[in-house]
C-alpha cells in the first residue's frame, strides 16, 4: 500500500469523527400558552444567556389569549407552527399552560404527535395560579385583595386541587409513553408561597397583594412574571436560577434573590418537575 494511498484512507475514516465531535448539545424549546405563560420565552432567553446555557434555543411559540391547549391544536393547520414544530422534530422541549378545565385533550395530542418525531423529547405542562384566586369564588378586583386578609389556607387546597387534576392526566400519559416524558411546572404553587410571604410582611418591597397583579383575572405584575419565568427556566435547564445574574433594576436584589430562591425551592421539592436540588 503506497503512503499517498494509506493517508487517503486515513483521512476518509476520520472524516465522520471530525464532522460530528464538536456538535454542540441542543435544548431546542417551542412555546404555547396563553397570557399566564407568554411572558415567559423572553425572560428564559435571557436568563439561560446569564448562565451560560449555550445549548439553549428558542424554537419558536405560539400565544392565544385565556386558551385551552386544545386550542393550540385546533388552530388552522397551515398556520399551526406548534404542530409544524413537532412534525418536523424540530423540539427537545415543548411548554403547554392549560386553562382550568382539566383533562385537556390537546396534552395528549401534542404529546403523541411530538413522540412520533422526536422519542426523546419532553413535555412541560404549566400549572399556573388559579384565576380570581380561588374556584369556587372570585375577587371583584385589587380593591378586595387587599381589602379581606389573605385565606392561604383556601388558596393552597384550591391550587392543590387543581394541581392534582393535572397530575392524573400526567402520570397517564407517561404511563402511556413508557417513561416520564411529560413533566408539571409548579408555578402556581410559587405564586402562592410568594403570597403567603407577602401577606407575612416577609417580601421586601412589597406590602399589598394588588402589588402582585394587574386586574381581577390575575395577571401578573413584575415579581409574578419574573417568579414564573425562573420556575419554567429551571424545569428546562434542571438548572437553579439563584445567583443568575439577570438585571432587574425595577426591583430591588432583595427581592430578585427570593424570587430566585421561592422558584428553585418550588420546583426542586416537587417530584412532577422532573427536577431535584442535586441536579
Amino acid at each position: 500500500m503506497t503512503r499517498r494511498l494509506t493517508a487517503l484512507l486515513l483521512v476518509v475514516f476520520a472524516m465522520p469523527c471530525v464532522s460530528h465531535a464538536g456538535d454542540a448539545p441542543r435544548l431546542r424549546v417551542f412555546y404555547t400558552g396563553h397570557s399566564f405563560h407568554m411572558f415567559v420565552p423572553a425572560r428564559v432567553v435571557l436568563t439561560a444567556k446569564a448562565a451560560g446555557v449555550k445549548e439553549y434555543q428558542l424554537a419558536g411559540s405560539q400565544g392565544i389569549s385565556g386558551s385551552r391547549v386544545i386550542q393550540h391544536w385546533d388552530k388552522d393547520k397551515g398556520n399551526n407552527k406548534a404542530r409544524k414544530a413537532l412534525e418536523q422534530g424540530e423540539v427537545d422541549v415543548f411548554t403547554m399552560a392549560p386553562h382550568l378545565k382539566i383533562p385537556d385533550e390537546g396534552i395528549d395530542r401534542f404529546v403523541e404527535l411530538g413522540l412520533k418525531h422526536n422519542a426523546k423529547m419532553r413535555f412541560l405542562v404549566q400549572q399556573s395560579w388559579v384565576p380570581f384566586d380561588f374556584l369556587d369564588k372570585r375577587v371583584k378586583d385589587n380593591a378586595e385583595r387587599d381589602a379581606e386578609k389573605l385565606d392561604v389556607d383556601k388558596l393552597r387546597a384550591d391550587h392543590g386541587k387543581w394541581r392534582g387534576e393535572m397530575e392524573t392526566q400526567v402520570k397517564a400519559l407517561n404511563k402511556k409513553a413508557g417513561r416520564d416524558a411529560v413533566f408539571i411546572v409548579p408555578a402556581g404553587d410559587a405564586v402562592v408561597r410568594l403570597r403567603a410571604l407577602v401577606a407575612e410582611g416577609k417580601a421586601p418591597g412589597l406590602a399589598k397583594q394588588s402589588e402582585l397583579f394587574t386586574d381581577a383575572i390575575g395577571h401578573g405584575k413584575l415579581p409574578v412574571v419574573i417568579l414564573v419565568s425562573y420556575c419554567n427556566y429551571a424545569c428546562i435547564t434542571g438548572r437553579s436560577p439563584v445567583g443568575v445574574g439577570v438585571k432587574e433594576p425595577a426591583i430591588s436584589a432583595e427581592l430578585h434573590e427570593l424570587l430566585q430562591r421561592i422558584a428553585w425551592e418550588t420546583v426542586s421539592s416537587y417530584p412532577m418537575s422532573g427536577v431535584t436540588a442535586k441536579k
